[in-house]
Order: C-alpha cells, then sequence, then structure tokens
C-alpha cells in the first residue's frame, strides 16, 4: 500500500537504521530530464512523518550540486559521536565521488560537503559500505575501475586487484553480509566476480552459460555467506538467479516471473525471505527467494521503476523511483488506501485567485468540476508474516494446565520442520499429590489406613476428632468406640461406680466381689475334704439355700384408710386406683410396682406422672431414657453438654430417629456460629451421615476457594459417603446443589493441574448448567476418543441426582441399578482396576430408595437391638460376601458359608443371582418377620454387643410375606445409629462375583477373562417369565440350593459348584518393563485411525492392530532374544518423538539381523505402521 509520494526524478538513500526520524535523501538523477527540462541539480532530504495524514513528505533540507547522481550510499560512519547523522556519499556522472555531512543539508549550514575525489574516470554507477566497518565503501566506474575508500584518509583509495578483463562498464558493487573482506562486482557481461581484499585477487568467477546475462543488481544473502543473487536486465532472459559458490557450475535457484528485463533488486535485511525487484514491465514484486514464491504484489502505476530499496529502520517500508519523476513509499503490511483528497483538478483551482485576473473587480465563480465519490481500497498484507512480525518464541497455556511452546530459531533458508513444546504445568504439587491418594484409596477401598494416615498428619486437634469419627465408621464396634471418643468408657465407667459404692455393693447386683467368691469357694472344698463329704455336704446346703419351713401369718386390711382402700382395688382388679391411691400417698415405688402388673400403658402413666414431679438435674435425662423421648433431650440441653447427648443417642435412640436427632443437634451447634462450635456440630452430621449438613457446615467457617482447603472437603465427603454405602450397602444419592457447585470446582481444579480423567468422574452426571456441559465436553476431548468407549472403573462422588457406588478395585463387580415398577433390574458391569484403566464418570444408574442393592461390601459391625417391647424394623446386614435375602423361617434355609475376613476388597466367589422386582413400598405387607416379645421393661438400654441370635423356628410366613419390606436391607440411621434385631445369617444367599443377565437385560459388556470355565453340557435353568408373588406353606425349599429372592432365575448352589472342574482361563501378563511396548504401539495405532480417511489405509490400520497382538503374545512367553527386545525399544522411542525415519532404519537393522521365523509376524506390521504413521504426520 502506497503511504508517501515525493515528485522529483532522483536517484535515492534511506538513513541508517539507528537513526531516528527516517529520512529519505534524494539526488537528481542522471541521464533523465523532467517535463520542464530542467538541467539543475540537488541534494534532497525528506522526513517519513506518519503523524502527518498526507500523501506528502516534508522536506528538511537541500543543498545545491554541480552534478547529478547515478548512485547515492547514506553510511552510519560517526553516528556514535555528537550528533552526528553519518555520511552521504554520492556517485557523479562525471567520475567525482562526493562526501556529504546531512547534519549541515538538515541545519542549512555551510560545508556539507566533507571530502570529494576524481579518481574515477567515468560515471560512478555502484556504491556500496563495508557493514563491519562503516568507514569503507566500495564505488565502481567504467573500465572495470573499482576502489575501496577510507572515510577516514578519503584521498588514497585502494584496488581489490588488477582489473577483470576484458574490461566493462561496473554496474553493481556489493560487500559480503557475513565475511568482511570479500567484496563482489558484475557488469553488464553478466559475468560476476567475488574479490578476496586480504590478497588482492579475485577468487572466483561466476556467469551465465547463455551469455545473455545482462546484470543490473547483484546481492548478498543476509545470512548465507555463499550465497549470492543476479538479476538480469535482458528483456530476453528477465530472470533473478540464485548462486552458491560452493556449487558455482550453475544457479541454485531461478526466479522466473517477470516478462521483461529486470531493472533492480534490493534484499531485506530483516527478513531474508524478502526480496524486492522491479522490471520494464511495471511489475514491483516481492519473492521468498529461498523456495522461489511470489508473495507480494506492489500496486504501481504504469511506470518503469528504476530503483527500489528497504527501509532500514522501518522493515515494513520500501521506496521505489520510477521514470516518470515519481518516489513512492509502500507498505507491505497493507491496510485501507483511501482517496486522494485533492484530485489534479483541484490543485489547479487553488492555483489561481478567486478575483478577476483581468482587473474587472469582480469574484469569478469556483471552478465547476465533477468531484469523484471518496472509495476507499483495502489492500492485502503479505501472504505470510515477514520475520520481525514473527516471534522468535512463543507460549500459550491450554485446557488442563497444557503449556504450548514455540521456537523460531532456526536460520529460514533452511526447510526443517518446526516442533511445537506441549508441557505440563503443576501448579498444586500438594493438591494433586493428595487427591491421588484419595482416588488410589476410593479404588482400594483401604479406608483404615487412609483415615489414619490422616489423623497422623492432621495439624490440630479438630482436625483429628473429624477423622477419627471417620475412622471409627470402617471399624467394629463403632457405637462402642463413638462413646470412647465422646469420654465415656464402660469399664472406666465400671471402676467409679465402685469405687463410689464401696466393695460389698458391687453394681452386678451381687454382695461378693469375683475374687472373694473364687476364695471363698476354695475354702468350702478344703472344710469338707477335713470334716468328710456327706455331713459337710449337709452342712454346706443347710448354709447356702435354707428354706424356712413355717410362714408368720399376715393381716389384708380392709378399713377405710389409705392401706385399707389400696388392698380393696387390689382385691377386685383395679390397679389403675391403686396406683392412683399410691401417687397420692406418695408411695411412687408401690405405685410402679402395681402399674407393671397393670400393663403397658398404664406403666407408662404412672412413670410419667412421677417423673414430671421429680425436678433433679438428672430428672430430664432419666425421663427420656424410660419414655424414649430424645428429641427434648437435644433440643433442650445446654450446647455444653453436646458430648452427653450425643452419647445418648448412640445408646438408645431408634435407628428410624437417629439421624434426624443427630441433624438436630448439629443444627443448634452450627447456629452458634463460632468455629468450634461448627467443628462440634460436623461430628455430629457425621454420626447421622448427613453429607448435606456436613459441606453446608464445613463452608460456612472454611474459605474452600484454595484449592487445598477444597481439597480437605472433597476428602471427608467422599469418606464419609464411603462408610454410610458401606453401612447401608447401596447407593447414596445426595441431591446438594451446594455440594455440586464444589464438586464442580473441585473438578476445574484438577483439570487445570492435568487430572482430565478424575476431574470427569468429579463431574454431576445430570446437569442443566452450560459451563458443566462444555466442562464435561473439553474433558472428553481433551482425554482423545478413547475416553468414550470406555467404561466406569469406580464409584462416582455423591452429587446432586446422581447415584454413587462402590465396587472393591481387585474384583469385578455387578452393580444393580433397580429400575422403577414395572421393570426388571439389569446388570451393569464395571471395570477392573487391575487392568489400569482411568476413571472415568459413571453411567447414570436408578435406585430405589429403601431397596437393597447387593455389593461385595464388608458388612458393618452389628448394633444393639432397639429396646424390647417395640418390634424390629429390618434385619442384619449379613456376614462380608452374602447379600440380604428375604426374611424366610430359618429352619428352612441352608445352612450359611463360612464369612470371610472383613478386610476391604475380598468376596467370596460364588455367582449370585440378580435381584427380583420389587413391589411398590406401599403395598408391602406390615409384617416381615415375627414380632419379638417383650423380655424386659420397655426402655431399658440396648444390649452392646448382640450378635446373630438362633431362636426357634416359628411357623412359616403367610403367601403375602415372599419379599422384604421396603426398609429391608440397611440401617435407616447414620453409620453412628444403633442398630436392630437381626435375623439368622443362614436366611443369606452367596454374594455376587459378576454381571450376570436377567431373562430380558441386555448382554452384558465383559471386562477381562471369566475367572470359571462351565463344561459345556452345562444346562442352565429355564429362566422364570413372571413373578413369584407367593411361596406355598408346605412347599419344602430344596436344601442343595442358596437361598435367593423370589421370583429371580435360580443358579447351581454352592455344592454343584464346587464339583465342576475347577478349570481357569488365565492370561499371564506382559513383564512390566515391556508394557511401554503395548502402550506406545496401541496409542500409534489409534492415532492413525483417527487421522486416516482413506478406506485402503483404515483396511490396513485394523488388520495391523489384529496383527500386532502376536508380539504381545511372545512378550507373555517371554521367547524373545535380547537383541530383539532392545530393537523393539528403541523404535518405541522413535515412535514416541515420532522420528519415524529412524524408527524404519532400526526396523530394518533389526530384520537383517535376527532370525525371520522369530519376528516375521509382527515386524511387517511395525513397519506398516510407522509408514503410515509418518505419511499422516500424527
Amino acid at each position: 500500500m502506497r503511504v508517501k509520494e515525493i515528485l522529483r526524478t532522483a536517484t535515492q538513500a534511506w538513513s541508517p537504521a539507528a537513526h531516528h526520524p527516517a529520512y529519505l535523501a534524494l539526488g537528481t538523477s542522471a541521464q533523465q530530464l523532467d517535463a520542464t527540462f530542467n538541467t539543475t541539480a540537488a541534494l534532497e532530504i525528506f522526513e517519513m512523518d506518519f503523524a502527518d495524514t498526507s500523501m506528502e513528505m516534508k522536506l528538511r533540507g537541500s543543498i545545491s550540486t554541480t552534478h547529478r547522481f547515478h548512485s547515492l550510499l547514506w553510511v552510519a560512519y560517526g553516528m556514535g559521536t555528537g550528533r552526528s547523522s553519518g555520511r552521504l556519499i554520492g556517485g557523479g556522472e562525471n567520475g567525482t565521488l562526493t562526501v556529504y555531512s546531512p547534519e549541515m543539508i538538515l541545519t542549512g549550514q555551510d560545508g556539507a560537503i566533507t571530502g570529494q575525489s576524481s579518481k574515477h574516470t567515468g560515471p560512478v554507477r555502484a556504491l556500496d559500505y563495508n557493514p563491519f566497518q562503516s568507514n569503507l565503501l566500495a564505488s565502481g566506474a567504467n573500465d572495470s575501475e573499482i576502489y575501496i575508500w577510507d572515510l577516514n584518509s578519503f584521498s588514497n583509495p585502494m584496488t581489490p586487484g588488477t582489473k577483470s578483463q576484458p574490461v566493462e562498464d561496473v554496474s553493481v558493487v556489493a560487500w559480503n553480509r557475513q565475511v568482511q573482506h570479500i567484496l563482489a562486482s558484475a557488469g553488464p557481461s553478466g559475468r560476476a566476480v567475488v574479490w578476496d581484499l586480504r590478497k588482492n585477487e579475485p577468487i572466483i568467477k561466476i556467469s551465465d552459460h547463455s551469455n545473455r546475462m545482462h546484470c543490473s543488481g547483484m546481492l548478498w544473502h543476509p545470512e548465507v555467506a555463499t550465497q549470492v543473487v543476479l538479476a538480469s536486465e535482458d528483456d530476453r532472459m528477465p530472470v533473478i538467479q540464485m548462486w552458491d559458490l560452493r556449487f558455482a557450475t550453475s544457479p541454485l535457484r531461478v526466479l522466473e516471473s517477470h516478462t521483461r528485463g529486470i531493472l533492480s533488486v534490493s534484499w531485506s535485511q530483516a527478513d531474508p525471505d524478502l526480496l524486492l525487484s522491479s522490471a520494464k514491465d511495471n511489475r514491483i514484486l516481492c519473492w521468498n527467494p529461498n523456495t522461489g514464491e511470489i508473495i507480494y504484489e506492489l500496486p504501481t502505476a504504469n511506470q518503469w521503476c528504476f530503483d527500489v530499496q528497504w527501509c532500514p529502520r522501518n522493515p515494513a517500508l520500501l521506496s521505489a523511483a520510477s521514470f516518470d519523476g515519481h518516489i513512492n513509499v509502500y507498505s507491505v503490511m497493507g491496510g485501507c488506501l483511501e482517496a486522494q483528497q485533492y484530485s489534479t483538478s483541484d490543485k489547479i483551482s487553488a492555483a489561481f485567485n478567486t478575483s478577476d485576473p483581468f482587473g474587472t473587480g469582480h469574484t469569478l465563480p469556483p471552478l465547476q468540476v465533477p468531484q469523484p465519490t471518496a472509495t476507499s481500497t483495502i489492500i492485502p498484507p503479505l501472504r505470510t508474516p515477514p520475520k520481525w512480525v514473527r516471534r522468535p518464541l512463543g507460549a500459550s497455556f491450554a485446557f488442563g494446565g497444557k503449556l504450548v511452546t514455540f521456537e523460531n530459531q532456526q536460520p529460514s533458508h533452511q526447510a526443517l520442520p518446526r516442533q511445537v513444546y506441549v508441557s505440563q504445568v503443576t501448579t498444586e504439587t500438594e493438591f494433586l499429590q493428595r487427591s491421588r491418594e484419595l482416588q488410589a484409596t476410593l479404588q482400594s477401598g483401604a479406608f483404615v489406613s487412609y483415615c489414619q494416615s490422616k489423623i497422623s498428619s492432621a495439624p490440630c486437634e479438630a482436625e483429628q476428632d473429624i477423622w477419627r469419627f471417620l475412622l471409627v465408621n470402617f471399624e467394629e464396634e463403632a457405637r462402642v468406640k463413638f462413646l470412647r471418643l465422646l469420654g465415656f468408657s464402660k469399664d472406666e465407667l465400671n471402676k467409679k461406680i465402685s469405687s463410689s459404692l464401696g466393695k460389698g455393693k458391687l453394681p452386678n447386683g451381687h454382695g461378693l466381689d469375683v475374687s472373694d467368691l473364687a476364695e471363698k469357694m476354695q475354702n468350702l472344698c478344703t472344710q469338707r475334704e477335713d470334716e468328710g463329704g456327706v455331713a459337710a455336704g449337709t452342712s454346706a446346703t443347710a448354709d447356702l439355700g435354707h428354706i424356712p419351713q413355717e410362714k408368720t401369718p399376715f393381716h389384708i386390711p380392709v378399713s377405710a384408710d389409705m392401706d385399707g382402700l389400696i388392698s380393696q382395688a387390689l382385691l377386685v382388679g383395679n390397679f389403675e386406683g391403686a396406683v392412683e391411691l399410691c401417687l397420692n400417698d406418695g408411695r411412687y415405688a408401690e405405685a410402679i410396682l402395681l402399674s407393671i402388673s397393670g400393663g403397658e400403658e398404664l406403666l407408662k402413666k404412672t412413670q410419667q406422672r412421677y417423673l414430671n414431679k421429680q425436678t433433679n438435674s438428672i430428672s430430664m435425662l432419666i425421663s427420656s431414657v424410660v419414655m424414649q423421648n430424645w428429641r427434648d433431650i437435644v433440643q433442650g440441653c445446654e450446647l455444653d453438654n453436646w458430648k452427653e447427648a450425643l452419647a445418648a443417642l448412640l445408646t438408645y435412640a431408634n435407628p428410624e430417629d437417629f439421624s434426624a436427632l443427630c441433624d438436630i443437634l448439629g443444627s443448634r451447634l452450627e447456629a452458634v456460629g463460632t468455629e468450634k462450635s461448627c467443628l462440634q456440630a460436623c461430628l455430629c452430621y457425621i454420626c447421622s451421615g448427613n453429607i448435606h449438613k456436613l459441606v453446608e457446615c464445613w463452608i460456612s467457617q472454611k474459605d474452600c476457594s484454595c484449592p487445598l482447603m477444597l481439597e480437605d472437603l472433597v476428602e471427608k465427603v467422599m469418606v464419609l459417603q464411603k462408610s454410610v454405602e458401606r453401612l447401608r450397602s447401596s447407593e447414596v444419592t445426595v441431591k446438594s446443589s451446594v455440594l455440586e457447585d464444589k464438586l464442580i470446582q473441585y473438578a476445574r481444579v484438577l483439570a487445570s493441574q492435568g487430572s482430565l480423567e478424575t476431574a470427569l468422574s468429579y463431574l454431576p452426571e445430570k446437569s442443566d448448567k452450560a459451563t458443566v456441559q462444555r466442562l464435561r465436553e473439553r474433558l472428553f476431548h481433551a482425554q482423545g476418543a478413547g475416553a468414550f468407549a470406555q467404561l466406569p472403573s469406580y464409584s462416582k462422588p455423591p452429587t446432586g441426582g446422581a447415584s454413587a457406588q462402590t465396587a472393591p478395585a481387585t474384583t469385578t463387580n455387578a452393580v444393580l441399578s433397580t429400575p422403577s415398577q414395572g421393570q426388571y433390574p439389569s446388570a451393569v458391569p464395571t471395570q477392573m482396576s487391575q487392568l489400569g484403566q482411568p476413571a472415568i464418570p459413571v453411567i447414570p444408574t436408578t435406585h430405589t430408595p429403601g431397596v437393597p442393592c447387593p455389593t461385595n461390601r464388608p458388612v458393618y459391625p452389628k448394633y444393639p437391638a432397639t429396646a424390647p417391647g417395640f418390634p424390629p424394623s429390618q434385619p442384619e446386614r449379613a456376614p462380608l460376601g452374602f447379600t440380604t435375602g428375604p426374611n424366610l423361617p430359618p429352619s428352612s434355609l441352608p445352612a450359611p458359608a463360612s464369612p470371610q475376613s472383613s478386610a476391604p476388597g475380598l468376596i467370596m466367589p460364588v455367582p449370585v443371582p440378580t435381584m427380583p422386582p420389587l413391589s411398590a413400598p406401599g403395598f408391602l405387607p406390615s409384617k416381615s418377620m415375627p414380632p419379638v416379645p417383650p423380655t424386659s421393661l420397655p426402655g431399658g438400654p440396648v444390649s452392646m454387643f448382640s450378635g446373630i441370635t438362633q431362636t426357634q423356628s416359628p411357623a412359616p410366613p403367610p403367601p403375602s410375606t415372599a419379599f422384604p419390606s421396603a426398609g429391608a436391607g440397611y440401617p435407616q440411621g447414620g453409620p453412628g445409629a444403633p442398630g436392630t434385631k437381626n435375623i439368622t445369617a443362614s436366611a443369606v444367599a452367596p454374594p455376587p462375583t459378576g454381571a450376570r443377565e436377567g431373562w430380558n437385560d441386555p448382554p452384558a459388556i465383559r471386562v477381562g477373562p471369566r475367572s470359571k470355565k462351565v463344561p459345556g453340557d452345562y444346562m442352565p435353568p429355564a429362566p422364570i417369565t413372571a413373578p413369584v408373588m407367593s411361596l406355598p406353606a408346605d412347599t419344602p425349599l430344596p436344601q442343595d440350593r442358596g437361598q435367593v429372592p423370589p421370583g429371580a432365575p435360580q443358579e447351581p448352589s454352592l455344592q454343584i459348584l464346587q464339583q465342576l472342574p475347577a478349570e481357569r482361563v488365565e492370561q499371564r501378563e506382559i513383564p512390566s518393563e515391556h508394557m511401554i511396548l503395548k502402550t506406545t504401539f496401541d496409542s500409534l495405532v489409534q492415532r492413525c485411525q483417527l487421522a486416516a480417511t482413506d478406506p485402503q489405509t483404515k483396511r490396513k490400520l485394523d488388520d495391523s492392530s489384529k496383527r500386532i497382538s502376536s508380539l504381545y503374545e511372545k512378550l507373555r512367553d517371554q521367547v524373545l532374544s535380547p537383541s530383539i527386545l532392545a530393537g523393539l525399544h528403541e523404535i518405541s522411542n522413535c515412535m514416541a518423538v515420532r522420528n519415524y525415519l529412524r524408527g524404519l532404519e532400526v526396523h530394518t537393522q533389526v530384520v537383517s539381523s535376527s532370525n525371520f521365523s522369530e519376528i516375521s509376524a509382527f515386524m511387517p506390521v511395525l513397519k506398516v505402521l510407522m509408514t503410515i504413521a509418518n505419511k499422516l504426520g500424527v
């Protein structure tokens, strides 16, 4: 795009790059005349001022000269000292070489000429300066005259050597840009001579064999010392030849696009990929001489440009001098070219005065000239960015914590592939380490050791308490340990009671201590030995158990006093009246004793009236224990006694009410608002298993914007969720927008640190938020196409509306999802973690609350039953390795197999059928177990160590009890809730070991090899096509089959499966030191398959992916020789860095030096794979 214009017919020279502002010097051109036939000459200096929007350049200084110029040069000689602007050197038409001072011309002072010489005998057409020594310059004239001038002693020039023969005019001289003692010259004959100034002789001569090369320009490569370009002025050969002196027999490259002879060339010193040329075809072209392509063409007028030059200071500018008297300044960066403000007619009108030139005094009307419409033209820039715009290096952050960097340090003339480096930037090292530890724990199930490590590394006592409470959820006798953490120990309490009551009054109700009783029994035996067996035995019997033979008669009063009225009420069976009389008379003990015989309702009324009259400090506690009214305790106790209130709930509260009561106590503590009270409230929420309240309470006091604080929250939430899942043996659904927001924030931090797979597993499965959906898509794409085909490998964290589940890391479990009513459950297999697959989100599943899902989780510690007199609400959890079945009589069930250890992750390898469809909770029978008769007073404390009880078999249940109740399967309270009465261990079914299809389920995806192979003659039982709604009471169950839910497909029993041959199909693992081969080869196949578009290439890749398995078999069998393995590893390294050519070389070496029969199955595959990868550039 043209930016400035000067109306001159002149030779031009730009000021040096160090000079500011940029100036353009113009000397009147020799052998050219303008339209006025002016024969004067001048040297003028114009300023390049971009602040002025007009096209004219400002004239800053001029000086008249006695001769015109063939060449003009502005050097930086003396610019470092004072206010010097360098030196202007002009080559005159009469052979005069003149040195001017630019600062004198700019200031208009005398003495602008600082040196002059007339050594040359003809016009000085060629000038150039030494880029290493600014005081040295070279000039060329007629008769092969070349002089080397030193501006420090201008009067005595030197010659580079003897004149070249035959003599001719020197049209161009050029100093080498890399070697300071090398000078080149060329003439119209097309022959170029390279001089060595140290030897004062030519060292090489280059010329075109066609002898039609009329050289009009010659330039050295700005960066390669041995390359030079020659331009031809001959219309028969309008080319630019690029020569390399190392191969001087013919041109290295020829640039052919001009149609007529080339007049001038200029090579940009800022970018070696930019070479200007102007020719007689009225075109100014910009070439990339290293590739030979035209990258820009300037919009010029229909005139020849005899001189083009790049601006040294502003590399985007160039000037072009044409024969029509215009010198234009262009920009190669493009822009918007506005129409000229003044047309030629405007200039003519402005030249005349508006008054009448003939003296009439009348004002002339303005010249009526049609004004053209102002238009703007968009001028495009260079097709490729120039070097000064290209960044030498760059960096940009990408999604997933990636840092993308590049460097452009290679010389541009070398066609080397440029590399882009992708690095992983990690700023939160501790956060990532803790996240990895959490993920490893979630996969392995080692929550006990994880909590213990957190306790040991906790920074404060409050943090230790939280992790202690979380740890107890995974241990045996959790309720007892909760009480100990609260400061209540049964053993220590017994000692305190013994100390308070004295030695003779023990809390067990006996008068003797155990040691005293043993001592007396020993004395009794010794006495019997001394006195004789029978007599001593009789005496001892009389002493220990004497029964009086006669009783003293007693009187039954029937008088009108209080005793008589009570007696009369008892005699007629009026217990309520007798109790009322006792209470009015203050006989509370007698009232309570009589109310026991009067029934449960009378007993409760009596207890309530007695407790209402008590006002001491423990009356409220006694009232709650007796009346089972714990809501008053948690709502009315002082908050300083929160530990005591929580201990009472752990001891007495029913599982149905436990979570709600703990939440009430936690809410009261949270309402205080202090950090200490909120941490205490968190302990209550941990006991109740309320993840939502725990999150809200925690973030109210902790700033979770910090990654480490956010990691603290997620660790506690995940561990609490697993403890609740472990207790309930089912999935946990947490609908909490606060938790969902925090997990999304947690996923973002993980993604920013490069942990993409883990971040994806924490995103909610179902979310309407556009940001979540966008983040999920970015995570999928960042992981590659392989992420779409992977299945979940472990549980999904609890998020709003999403279900979470747990699967031990060393097993393949079937996760059963209970659909809505009218549907049958389907089995979705989880992924085996030992295969090393990363964790990705769990496929969304649904779960009906209250319906147990059989999973392989360790059994939760058994808790005491509810208070006697209250029917149990659900059966006991089965031991590890079993799932809970329906409530059937123990006598009709087979004996249970021996349970496994309680260590997480271990299961019994026995198949189990899928769960049957369950009826709606609203239509379930009210009786799932026979009622338990009261055995003690209501309100008595629950037994601390109730286990599996053996009772007599009740009558078979009616047909309506074929299905368990809606709440059966897990306790309804939180992790610390008291347990309930349990069914016997024989009423359980074997554990699931894998996904089993139902009769109408879609085929399940198998993950890994199957552990057992069933013989071919084995016929599975026919599926049940309709749910069994009842069981006949008189139909005995087969004793050789494990108990399964009614309506489910029947499986072979444990005894039958144990009789099957224990044949196993095992596949050995590839040695760890060779796993990198499988990883690299499979990854390359996947990349090629994604990039390939040709069907033939895709078929080759599919065949390669199948045939490569023969290599993996040999690696498993360890039959390959060390030399082949070394070659395979070298090929793998080449693939990793995408150096496929080197990989093919190594492939050839391995094939030539190895036994062909040993490698023929897989080496051709590797060659095809590397060839395709090199072709696709992946």
